[in-house]
């Protein structure tokens, strides 16, 4: 019987109880005198509904958070080998559009873009540092795949830069369809997509050449430049970026054509939340500036008049966007002074005036045809 039953039961007993003090006179009391009924009132209290339990946050969330707070530092895992994406230059420091984002991370964390210690990792160590805490975050030329969003205990953060694998060719060698390098070598890395993306489209093209596989993007750009293979693949970004650092680029071409899909972004361990919407809501922070207008040049001026109410949400006037994050409310803007907005970290590092240019193509706003669109912030 449960406690409603309960309740109903000793409701209906109380009041036969009632009815039958108050029922037909007993012989003792006939008479002329009508008997005299008494009202009784019976309070029944049923227990008020237990309130329901607030949800626990998973374990491990604000962990990652929390201990970076504590080293004072960032710690990024980064390429060192492609220029205008991740890349050491003569003086020791690190470079590119991928360490850009290391930057505004630690800005959007510590309100100081300098406090990242980035740490260079190859493409068949980079998933183990992050898996092992080694480094915080992995913002390195990766592309997002089912297995690698599974299997790897990773989580990727909204796509940076929306790139394509690519073959480049000595132009002496005259080849301009993949079907031109039947029976050829080709250099490819290991431990990458993009050896396994040329397996499967060759395959399906029922095209047979000879992998030579390699280390690192050095060591595979090194044989190609002394002529080990005919040709070498990887994303288009990352051929154009090699290409600028052989002894003569004119005399190298990129085809014509696209052998994938290949989505780059930063990635995270899985297992804290917090982490994750820290890293995906810092891309987002870069798109809408791009897309409000807001540079590194005007932010201020837009913090103090600013031009909508997202806007104030955005650089922290309002609302308490950056708290929920667990951040200060100013972290938006600080991102945007210290790094710049998308179009900023773009063109600094890939633009039209660097040695490394792309055009944006499909990483230009969806208000300019491209595919950069952020949620809102509110």
């Amino acid at each position: 019987m449960n406690r409603k039953t309960t309740t109903l039961f000793a409701l209906m007993v109380v009041i036969a109880l009632v009815l039958g003090a108050c029922g037909s006179p007993t012989p003792a009391d006939s008479g002329d005198t009508a008997p005299i009924v008494e009202t009784v009132v019976v309070t029944v209290e049923v227990p008020a509904a237990a309130p329901a339990p607030l949800p626990v946050p998973p374990a491990g969330y604000g962990v990652t958070l929390a201990t970076v707070l504590e080293r004072g530092v960032l710690i990024c895992g980064v390429n060192s080998q492609v220029p205008g994406f991740g890349y050491i230059g003569a003086d020791g420091s690190f470079s590119g559009f991928d360490v850009d984002y290391c930057r505004a991370l630690a800005a959007a964390i510590f309100g100081d873009s300098t406090k990242v210690e980035f740490r260079a990792v190859t493409a068949a160590e980079r998933f183990t540092a992050l898996q092992s805490g080694e480094i915080d975050v992995l913002s390195r030329n990766t592309t997002w795949s089912t297995v690698r969003d599974t299997e790897l205990g990773g989580n990727f953060v909204h796509t940076t830069f929306y790139d394509g694998q690519g073959m480049m060719v000595p132009t002496s060698l005259g080849a301009t369809t993949l079907a031109d390098l039947e029976g050829g070598t080709i250099c490819v890395q290991t431990g990458t997509t993009t050896e396994l993306n040329l397996a499967d489209v060759m395959a399906a093209e029922g095209i047979s050449y000879t992998p030579a596989v390699f280390e690192d993007a050095d060591s595979t750009f090194a044989a190609y430049a002394e002529g080990r293979c005919d040709a070498v693949t990887t994303d288009k970004s990352g051929l154009i970026s090699r290409r600028t650092v052989l002894a003569n680029p004119a005399e190298h071409v990129i085809m014509d054509v696209t052998m994938s899909k290949e989505p780059l972004g930063p990635m995270v361990r899985h297992g804290d939340d917090q982490w994750f919407d820290i890293a995906q809501w810092t891309v987002f922070a870069l798109i809408s500036a791009e897309e409000f207008g807001i540079t590194s040049a005007n932010v201020a001026d837009a913090k103090a008049a600013p031009a909508s109410p997202e806007v104030s949400r955005l650089l922290g006037n309002e609302g308490d966007l950056g708290l929920k994050l667990g951040l200060s409310n100013d972290w938006a803007y600080n991102i945007i002074a210290q790094v710049g907005n998308y179009a900023e970290v773009y063109n600094r590092n890939l633009g039209p005036d660097t040695p490394t240019y792309i055009p944006r193509g499909l990483n230009s706003l969806y208000t300019d045809g491209g595919l950069l669109y952020a949620p809102p912030f509110r």
